[in-house]
């Protein structure tokens, strides 16, 4: 898995520039509601916490003065966290819980989550679907997007409006975003109709952290222009937090899911 890692350039050397990622961290540092994506932090967060933050738990340097250059991820940590998540998958599937399944990066991790989606189901656990075709207007810089929210293989994702998807057709099946009002609107669908409501979010971006902060089990990955999942585990909202390189070539986390998967015995 280390020499997987490395070579897909999931972890070591990553295509995410380290100027993205301090953009990112002054913009949590901030308040900003586009690093935060659905994270209320208790604590104060400077940059330089921000930076001590992540080089612990992703490896990225801890030098202030590193400004420019690609950023890094440390393999050993992506496994560690790689083992922490699969034990959540393990016991998810030994408790039947029912989970929801989401992601901001459907071009990129949606085979990922819907083995996940899968595997879980097999297990007796319920893959929840609420909300599905419920219209979801996502602020963004350049205006409000108008989403609708869909499911593939059981992964929620929010697709654009007038965008239309053809099965079998190259492409993302939806869009990219970090918002936090999908899993929000997910959640306050399944209270309206009376639930279940998930005992486990899987997912990135603002499904976590939106979900983390509401106070429920909440796991994914995260680049280390994500530092709002980094917090959000450090405060206790979420409960496992991989760092890996979030916009590689999907076959790329082919890998990942055999690993958390067979480490979760859920392989199937």
């Amino acid at each position: 898995m280390r020499a997987h890692l490395l070579a897909a350039r999931l972890a070591g050397h990553i295509a995410t520039s380290r100027e993205k990622s301090l953009r990112r961290y002054r913009l949590f540092a901030a308040r900003d509601p586009r690093a935060l994506i659905g994270l209320e932090p208790e604590g104060e967060w400077p940059v330089p916490a921000l930076i001590a933050l992540m080089a612990q738990q992703c490896g990225v340097s801890a030098d202030p003065a590193t400004v420019s250059g690609p950023d890094t991820i440390d393999p050993d940590r992506t496994i560690d966290a790689l083992d922490a998540f699969a034990a959540r998958l393990r016991s998810a599937a030994e408790r039947r819980i029912p989970v929801l399944l989401g992601t901001g990066h459907p071009g990129r991790l949606l085979d990922f989550y819907a083995s996940l989606a899968s595997a879980l189901s097999s297990a007796g656990c319920t893959v929840l679907t609420p909300a599905e075709g419920r219209r979801i207007d996502i602020t963004t810089r350049f205006g409000v997007r108008p989403c609708s929210l869909g499911y593939v293989r059981g992964v929620a994702l929010v697709r654009e409006a007038g965008v239309r998807h053809v099965a079998g057709a190259p492409g993302a099946p939806g869009a990219h975003t970090h918002s936090p009002l999908p899993v929000r609107t997910v959640l306050a669908d399944a209270i309206a109709a009376g639930g279940p409501l998930p005992e486990l979010v899987i997912g990135d971006h603002g499904w976590v952290c939106a979900a983390g902060q509401l106070g429920i089990e909440a796991i994914g990955p995260a680049d280390t222009d994500d530092p709002a999942l980094f917090v959000g585990q450090a405060e206790g909202q979420v409960s496992v937090a991989v760092p890996v390189d979030d916009a590689v070539r999907s076959v790329h986390y082919r890998p990942l899911t055999r690993y958390v998967l067979n480490r979760a015995r859920l392989s199937q």
